[in-house]
């Protein structure tokens, strides 16, 4: 059955005029609406518009034009049900075999810093999606096109035999009800979020692809990256990649989770990440001391690593990060003497992200969905930033002005180890990390043990209290002089009786940072 007549309304015209100008030449008698009725006029198109069809006219400023039964009849028809084609021509209705629509530019109105919810839901799409939808429905008959990236296969597939093939209009009438949700969940999203619902009765989430993945976590899996449609800068889903490989899944993870890391500094910060565990992390009055103190806390699993910087990456920085191999360099820029020494190397990646301190602030905002087989769990994203102030100080020893600034980094940092986990920090950088152990006192023993010599005179980090005074003995034994841990064990005081035989100052933070 051959296409004779199509419904073409869009808000983004690309490629219209041309995909319009190659259904006309075939024959195919073009009906639409407002603004692109326009367009096409002024390019030479004849067209029908749609007030002619339903004969009725565009009313409520354009809120109400292709709502009406001469369109959704024409649609909806079953074309090999005599009474559909009896009803049809009673009415004198005629088919409509294609349809061309995109919808109203939601995400792009609420994504403006300005918007007002008026505007907003003015620029809620009805006629569009009804439409969409009515067409997708009856697919077995009728074209839907919703993306501009399918006009080419389907006049090419119209020019050969006047018609779009089963196959295809399977495929586009699909991609359309993705196109729906997704436009109804971002809609959904910002209703919800307009009037306060955090875990609403119905959850529902959005996402475009950004590629396909050569594989996932191991090469027998499949895998693809996806971003949220209004993804702010100074994120992994929106860095710009200025040299280097594909990311893989891997380094997606893992530039992830340098990034959440260095976010937490407002001084000048380097971050050297291996499989989502932070291996050194640095602080300096430059970005080139933090990255050599960075480097400096394991030199060993720092090689291959993913580095995240919130600085710009400059020259001298530049030919440090050169001598070893890296994955990749993440920074909110580079200049132009650090891309030319960095480039030389083929395949390491740079990101620039931008401004990676309003990024900070814009996450907040947003959920960690975690997927589990059958469902998924959702929660804040823990961006709880800890007050000095409300430190508990529970031994006879306070600590002294520089243990309380190294504990105060480590508690940043232990904050993004994977639990049971325990930091060791020594002139602003990390020297013996512990992560994902059964038990504290083994992660103890870990971050102790990459420390060596360096542990004595360190503070210690614990993501979570301890359940008894192991830990605080193993400490002692290290020469570690204070501890930051949240407190909370009915075995408190053994913890606090052992730091106070061994002059440790410990504080108490009253919140942990589990991370699973």
């Amino acid at each position: 059955m051959a296409i004779s007549r199509a419904l073409i309304s869009v808000s983004d015209k690309t490629g219209i005029v041309e995909f319009a100008a190659g259904l006309a030449k075939a024959g195919i008698e073009i009906i639409s609406t407002g603004g692109t009725k326009r367009l096409l006029e002024q390019n030479g198109i004849p067209v029908i518009g749609i007030s002619e069809v339903t004969g009725f006219p565009e009313i409520l400023d354009g809120r109400v034009k292709t709502l009406h039964p001469a369109v959704h009849s024409g649609l909806l028809a079953v074309r090999d049900n005599s009474e559909h084609q009896q009803q049809l021509q009673e009415l004198n209705l005629g088919y409509i075999d294609m349809v061309v629509a995109n919808l109203y530019p939601f995400a792009e109105t609420i994504a403006k810093p300005d918007v007002t919810y008026e505007d907003a839901i003015e620029n809620i799409d009805i006629g569009g999606p009804t439409m969409l939808r009515s067409a997708a429905k009856n697919h077995a008959y009728v074209t839907v096109v919703v993306d501009a990236a399918d006009y080419e296969t389907v006049l090419a597939e119209i020019k050969q035999s006047g018609d779009t093939t089963l196959e295809t209009r399977k495929r586009l009438a699909a991609k359309v009800f993705r196109h729906t949700a997704a436009y109804d969940a971002l809609i959904a999203d910002y209703l919800t979020r307009q009037v306060g619902e955090a875990f609403p009765e119905k959850y529902t989430v959005t996402y475009e692809k950004v590629q396909e993945l050569r594989y996932g976590e191991n090469p027998h899996q499949k895998a693809a990256f996806y971003r949220k449609p209004l993804a702010e800068a100074g994120n992994i889903t929106t860095a710009e990649q200025l040299h280097g490989k594909e990311l893989s899944y891997n380094n997606i993870n893992d530039a992830n989770a340098a990034l959440q890391i260095v976010k937490e500094f407002q001084e000048p910060a380097v971050v050297a990440v291996k499989h989502m565990n932070p291996c050194g992390v640095g602080i300096g009055s430059t970005i080139l001391e933090a990255y050599e103190k960075a480097y400096e806390a394991d030199p060993v699993s720092i090689f291959g690593g993913i580095i995240a910087a919130n600085r710009e990456i400059d020259g001298e920085t530049a030919k440090r990060m050169h001598e070893i191999f890296l994955e990749i360099v993440i920074a909110p820029s580079f200049t132009d003497e650090a891309l030319e020494i960095l480039t030389q190397k083929k395949n390491i990646r740079l990101l620039r992200l931008g401004d990676v301190f309003t990024a900070e602030h814009a996450a907040a905002s947003y959920h960690n969905i975690t997927s589990i087989e059958g469902g998924m769990l959702v929660q804040d994203n823990d961006h709880l930033q800890l007050d000095p102030d409300s430190l508990q100080v529970v031994t006879e020893r306070a600590p002294s002005e520089e243990e309380l600034k190294q504990l105060l980094f480590g508690w940043k940092v232990v904050k993004h180890v994977k639990s049971n986990a325990i930091v060791l920090v020594k002139d602003n950088m990390t020297i013996g990390v512990g992560a994902g152990q059964m038990n504290r006192v083994g992660a103890a023993g870990i971050a102790i043990n990459q420390a060596g010599e360096k542990a004595r005179g360190s503070v210690l980090a614990s993501d979570a209290f301890f359940p008894m005074s192991d830990t605080v003995e193993l400490a002692a034994k290290a020469g570690i002089t204070a501890i930051i841990q949240p407190g909370g064990s009915i075995k408190d005081q053994d913890s606090i009786d052992a730091a106070n035989k061994h002059g440790i100052a410990m504080v108490f933070t009253g919140v942990r940072h589990f991370k699973h």
